[in-house]
């Protein structure tokens, strides 16, 4: 029989000097090192074919744990190192910069090299750390373009924006990120989790380039047709963790990896509800966690939010939640606002 799955929730979370002092007194523990704490653990199981069961631990209860259990403790607790020479122990902004005529919220705006390192430029000074420069638009539906096509894209855009800040290139294909690495790009950010192109993980180890994991069902051609989990939060998790797998058999150290649970990528409203509800859970990976929620269609039915421009507030919403998580990396559109929201939730949480 396959032995059952275990996975850790954290719940309880604390911050600020409540997170301090339960440390201290023996009845919290640090999650990822990062500003919260946590009090208690929904230990979850699940066999295939088999029902999930659920339980509930506190953290006084947790030294006797063994297995696979006590790995996902230590991986939840442990402090994440730096990723790509950025400090993990405060939240970064990443500022989105398609350099695309067709991506579902900025087609278009970015779409010239200049415009885009200009904008980039801005990102920067109103609180981006990294910008994310991408040349194929991976919305619903979208077509891929040819490799000469995206390497036209964004080579410029990056060559533009050297020292501005941490250079991040979110593309599928091989021979375009070992140029963009060329260029100065320091983080792979790959949709999907380096397996569209059979080349991608060689070229990331070969390099010892940082990289984000994300999760989608299927290509962006066919993704949303594609939407029956098991359980959403539970499976994208085990995916995650075997690309983490894969990546570390190739020589990519675990510290050099980011995940990102797909929101929007082959999930319905209510399967992004509950990835953005249990995202804590994916600090049991052990890495970085990357949230990338900004103006996204599963906030179209909220008040006014029918078009991407008029979802600022749901994608704050987010974000927000997603700092309430833990979550290290938030890659959003509307970087000025959410830095401000972001700088004033972790000072209102003591962790400013």
């Amino acid at each position: 029989m396959t032995p059952p799955s275990v996975y850790l929730r954290p719940f309880g979370l604390l911050s600020g000097a409540d997170a301090h002092a339960r440390i201290a007194a023996g009845d919290a523990l640090p999650l990822a090192g990062g500003w919260l704490a946590f009090t208690g653990l929904e230990r979850i199981r699940r066999t295939p074919g088999a029902a999930i069961h659920r339980e509930v631990l506190h953290v006084a209860g947790l030294a006797n744990l063994d297995g696979e259990s006590a790995g996902t403790l230590a991986r939840l607790t442990a402090p994440r190192g730096d990723f790509a020479g950025l400090s993990l122990d405060r939240p970064h902004v990443m500022g989105i910069l398609n350099a695309t005529p067709d991506s579902f919220s900025d087609g278009g705006v970015h779409f010239e090299a200049d415009a885009a390192v200009a904008s980039g430029r801005r990102m920067a000074e109103a609180g981006a750390t990294v910008l994310d420069v991408g040349g194929e638009s991976t919305r619903p539906g979208a077509d891929p373009v040819s490799e000469a096509e995206e390497l036209a894209r964004v080579l410029p855009v990056l060559e533009g924006l050297q020292g501005v800040a941490c250079l991040s290139l979110d593309s599928r294909n091989a021979p375009v990120m070992a140029a963009g690495l060329e260029a100065g790009a320091r983080i792979l950010n790959d949709v999907s989790a380096l397996t569209h192109d059979p080349r991608a993980l060689e070229v990331a180890a070969r390099a010892g380039a940082p990289v984000v994991l994300m999760h989608a069902s299927g290509d962006p051609k066919v993704m949303q047709s594609r939407t029956d989990y098991a359980d959403v939060v539970l499976d994208v998790y085990d995916y995650l963790n075997e690309r983490i797998a894969v990546c570390e058999a190739a020589g990519l150290p675990r510290a050099s990896i980011c995940v990102d649970p797909g929101i929007g990528f082959g999930k319905t409203r209510a399967q992004n509800h509950a990835l953005l509800r249990d995202l804590a859970l994916f600090h049991g990976l052990g890495c970085p966690i990357l949230l990338g929620a900004s103006r996204k269609s599963f906030l179209a039915d909220l008040p006014g939010a029918e078009a991407p421009t008029g979802r600022l507030g749901g994608s704050l919403a987010a974000a927000l939640q997603g700092l309430s998580c833990g979550v290290q990396m938030l890659r959003v559109h509307d970087v000025a606002e959410t830095a401000q929201a972001a700088a004033l939730h972790m000072r209102l949480h003591g962790a400013a």
